[in-house]
């Protein structure tokens, strides 16, 4: 029996995939007036607006379909082996963007020593939040490694003296803290995102978000070129 969260989420990610790649394409059109800017600093702002939403989308839906079945998100199916070989707590790692942005400030951006300045004590916090997210992670692994689970386990097996009913009031406590560490590393990648954006002037953002979401469609398209040719790969 398929799992209904699965293919649920499997079925919004796919169109929001969808959406986001239309995005993109207006962000890249737009992204390639550098000299002369068609948009005002109010319309800019406004497809930037746009993209935050839709971001944020994916995040709302992502909560209400974790709290039912928080596991998937930790090994997600509707992701190629690649796209999971990059996962850091169920997304994106937070830093990355520091990444994106630098690799944008190479080639259009110039940023102000206002900026920069401002980009490095941001890097340090998020850097500081990444870690509290992974030692609480780590947390998490040990109470479902400690030796209690392992004998509230053994009394389900047993489906004796009410044992089942303590199992499952343990498990709740175990995916409860998943969620919690699912939700935490969310609210760091949509913190970092935020933060860079707060630093830029809409077409620097447009920049940015570009290159951003590009880095994110190419990782899915070489996932799934691997993933066609592995068969091949085998013979």
């Amino acid at each position: 029996m398929k799992n209904q969260v699965v293919e649920r989420f499997s079925d919004f990610y796919e169109k929001w995939i969808w959406r986001l790649e239309e995005i993109f394409q207006h962000l890249l059109e737009v992204s390639k007036q550098i000299n002369t800017p068609l948009k005002t600093e109010q319309e800019l702002q406004a497809l930037v607006s746009r993209v935050t939403t839709h971001l944020k989308e994916y995040y709302t839906v992502k909560w209400a379909s974790a709290h039912d079945d928080v596991l998937v998100f930790f090994s997600p199916t509707w992701l190629s082996p690649l796209e999971n070989a990059y996962l850091w707590m169920t997304g994106w790692k937070p830093s990355m963007v520091f990444k994106v942005l630098e690799s944008t400030r190479n080639n259009v951006l110039e940023m102000t020593e206002e900026q920069q300045r401002k980009t490095k004590e941001l890097r340090v916090r998020i850097r500081m939040e990444e870690e509290k997210v992974e030692r609480e992670m780590e947390r998490q692994q040990v109470a479902m490694a400690d030796r209690k689970m392992v004998e509230l386990v053994k009394l389900c097996s047993r489906a004796r003296n009410g044992g089942e009913v303590d199992v499952e009031v343990a498990m709740k406590g175990v995916l409860g803290g998943l969620e919690r560490v699912m939700k935490a590393s969310d609210c760091v990648r949509l913190k970092a995102l935020k933060g860079v954006l707060d630093l830029l002037s809409p077409m620097q953002s447009v920049h940015f978000l570009a290159a951003n979401i590009a880095m994110q469609l190419r990782l899915r398209q070489w996932g799934k070129k691997r993933d066609v040719s592995s068969p091949n790969d085998i013979n």
